[in-house]
């Protein structure tokens, strides 16, 4: 109940917190104010249980001071205690109960509304807590040990760090919920990667992915580093190649050659260290490019067998050999002594090598035999002298020319090559005083008046030290590069086979009736020279019928189809490609080629069909492979579009040739009609006038040579193949046939 203060009379008046239905007698007010009666106080409305799942109410409006009707939605009369109460006040007729009960009625009211304001507030505070309740006992019953683990992390980073110490957490410090690792876990974790490591667990990446690939390679970058030294030091190479089957599936891969030798400090970092080499910081043509070829061997080898490499070297005549055994210390990517002594050699000068690897031996394609024929193609100035295994006769390869290539020149990288981050390096490091001169003395084809016009349209003073250069002047520099006109690199860098050795290669090895050859002009792309040769050997040795069993009137693209695809040599830089041959760019030019218009046959996106043989060299400062084990070319614009041209060079030359060998086939196939009947036309002749049958045979020869388009062969020539009927036909016979050979036969002895 409240209790309030009537101003009138200072008395105290209960007013309860429910309003008396109409009708009640104690409702009504007395003739005094004093004898008001109290109305009976009413049960406050109990609080719901669940305020949040029932329909809330509307609150009561508050209460306004009475006013005339008829005035608009303020001087209405609600449907409330307060309108009840007002009601049975405005009835008693006297202004001062009037009053009294307005007062009350006030008062009444604004008690209700805040009472059930308070009420409702409380249930609904008593409704949200019971809820946050509830659902912390679920969590704490479904993860109590991961609450527990928040809570610890929460207190563990607000305590506050010791004095003059940092706060360090423990890698195994309890971690929040959802985190399997912290970051002090993961640092932990973390250190360096060996290159030899690496390449141990990805050894596919340099093509020791299967054994009989594996033994590939391994004979493969023993032989490229005898040959790149014999030519480095002006030696005409001789290389020998061993096989030692020791088991089905190992065998000791021997390779000598009298190149000028390893000096004794150097010989255990070459065979025993990943990425160590001469060739790499040189723009030069070399097969070697990034020093991981016979050292990876060498892992290979130790990684299958356990067993070192051996080693011997001999750089002079009188002087000791140094053999050694070495293997690789993976983790460290070093190589580690197993033996080191000095013996007697006979070989004046040079290196052998022996590596025990788990292989597989096969002949055929893409085997060993295989790739030292194209060896040999590729170098006709080398030796090679080959020993399978199991017993088979030993093959050599014999030189084709004593002279040796020339030695290619060593350049500075061309300017439209680089980029940005090594222009800035190469500026950086640079013993020039300006600019000018950097630009000068560190790339090639740089004179001083193209310095100067780079330097003008980048707006860089001439006399400005390159090392002063800020970055954004570099980045200047480096746009300015290509909008000034700059000689091509010199084609010095780079040293091709040559036309006439590559045709001379292919007839010695392939022994075909057609070979030819093309070279094309020096080329950039990034800058980096290069030249594209090619190749090709047609007919001879390589079709499967002789071309007296064709068929007379088969052409000869209906021959060649009967053959399959033509065999692709893919060289780079005098090194035959024997994997990857779909990815690389010269089989993608091949295939690009209309070789139709040539007088081949060729279905859609493949090689061409025939008993052909095509070769393509890319010779280059820097050849662009896709892989660490050089078994493919990149598809850059420049190149492939080089090799397409060397490619139709060669095919118009095909081309030319297999249209004279039809046109010679078809007028020999007239020709030989013409020789059935002379001798028939010469003993008709004969007996109807008197003629020399021996002339007159020799006469209508010459004729039918004429017009056959042959008039340089002899005439006995063109009687061959009515003798030829002579001696197949039966001694007696009763057909026509027979006949008619016989009177031929009489033509011809009578015209002797």
């Amino acid at each position: 109940m409240t209790v309030r203060i009537r101003k009138s009379s200072g008395k105290p008046v209960v007013f309860g917190d429910t309003p008396v239905a109409k009708g009640n007698k104690g409702s009504r007010a007395g003739s005094g104010p004093d004898s008001a009666r109290i109305p009976k106080p009413a049960t406050p409305p109990r609080p719901a249980s669940k305020p949040l799942a029932t329909k809330r109410k509307k609150p009561d409006p508050v209460p306004t001071p009475a006013k005339p009707r008829g005035k608009g939605p303020a001087g209405k009369i609600t449907k409330s205690a307060s309108g009840t109460t007002e009601k049975k006040a405005r009835t008693s007729g006297t202004a001062e109960k009037a009053r009294s009960s307005g007062t009350a009625e006030k008062a009444r009211s604004s008690d209700a509304a805040e009472k059930k304001a308070g009420t409702r507030g409380t249930a609904e505070k008593r409704a949200r807590t019971a809820a946050k309740d509830r659902s912390s006992k679920l969590r704490t019953v479904e993860e109590p040990a991961s609450r527990a683990l928040v809570q610890e992390s929460k207190l563990a980073l607000e305590a506050p760090a010791p004095a003059g110490k940092r706060a360090a957490v423990k890698a195994d410090s309890p971690r929040p919920s959802g985190r399997r690792a912290s970051a002090e876990t993961l640092a932990g974790h973390q250190r360096e990667i060996s290159v030899s490591e690496f390449f141990t667990k990805n050894r596919h990446l340099l093509g020791f992915d299967s054994p009989a690939r594996a033994l590939l390679t391994t004979v493969k970058e023993a032989v490229d580093n005898s040959l790149d030294a014999a030519e480095e030091a002006g030696i005409l190479p001789s290389v020998r190649v061993e096989l030692v089957e020791i088991s089905e599936d190992r065998y000791r891969v021997i390779v000598e050659d009298n190149g000028p030798g390893i000096v004794k400090a150097q010989v255990p970092k070459v065979f025993g260290k990943l990425l160590y080499g001469s060739k790499f910081h040189r723009l030069a043509q070399r097969r070697g490019q990034q020093g991981l070829g016979i050292s990876a061997a060498g892992m290979y080898g130790q990684l299958t067998t356990g067993k070192p490499v051996v080693i011997t070297s001999k750089t002079g005549k009188g002087r000791p050999a140094h053999h050694f055994e070495i293997v690789l210390d993976t983790a460290k990517n070093m190589p580690v002594i197993v033996k080191d002594d000095a013996l007697d050699w006979d070989a004046d000068h040079g290196t052998r090598i022996e590596i025990e690897l788990q292989g597989s031996y096969k002949g055929g394609r893409r085997s060993v035999d295989e790739y030292l024929e194209q060896v040999a193609i590729a170098n006709p100035h080398a030796e090679v002298v080959y020993k399978p295994p199991r017993d088979r006769a030993p093959v050599r390869f014999e030189r084709l020319t004593e002279q040796l290539p020339p030695e290619p020149l060593e350049i500075q990288p061309h300017p439209y090559g680089v980029e940005l981050g090594s222009l800035q390096h190469i500026l950086k490091d640079t013993k020039a005083r300006t600019v000018s001169s950097a630009l000068q003395t560190e790339f090639s084809r740089v004179s001083a008046k193209v310095a100067d016009e780079i330097l003008k349209l980048a707006g860089v003073p001439t006399n400005r030290r390159p090392h002063d250069l800020k970055p954004a002047e570099v980045d200047l520099l480096h746009r300015a590069i290509p909008k000034v006109k700059i000689f091509a690199p010199p084609a010095s860098s780079v040293v091709p086979i040559g036309e006439q050795l590559i045709q001379r290669g292919l007839e010695r090895e392939i022994r075909a009736e057609f070979a030819c050859s093309s070279t094309r002009p020096p080329a950039v792309y990034r800058g980096n020279p290069f030249v594209v040769e090619a190749g090709l050997a047609y007919g001879g040795d390589l079709r499967q019928a002789a071309d007296d069993e064709v068929e007379p009137h088969s052409t000869t693209k209906s021959e060649d189809a009967q053959q399959g695809p033509i065999t692709l040599l893919r060289l780079a830089n005098r090194v035959p490609l024997q994997y990857q041959q779909s990815g690389c760019a010269i089989f993608r030019a091949a295939i690009e080629t209309n070789w139709r218009q040539y007088g081949l046959s060729q279905p859609k996106g493949s090689l061409p069909q025939g008993p052909m043989v095509l070769l393509v060299h890319v010779a280059s400062v820097w050849v662009p492979f896709t892989s660490e084990s050089k078994e493919a070319i990149a598809h850059y614009a420049e190149i492939l579009k080089e090799i397409r041209l060397a490619l139709q060079e060669c095919g118009r030359k095909l081309g030319t040739y297999l249209r004279r060998r039809d046109n010679a086939r078809r007028e020999e196939r007239r020709r030989g009609i013409f020789e059935m009947y002379i001798g028939e036309l010469v003993e008709s002749l004969g007996k109807l006038t008197k003629v020399d049958r021996k002339q007159l045979q020799a006469d209508l020869a010459k004729l039918a040579r004429q017009h056959t388009g042959d008039t340089g062969a002899a005439a006995e020539a063109y009687v061959a193949p009515t003798r030829r009927v002579r001696s197949e036909s039966p001694p007696d016979g009763d057909t026509a046939d027979d006949d008619e050979r016989s009177q031929l036969r009489l033509g011809l002895e009578e015209g002797r």
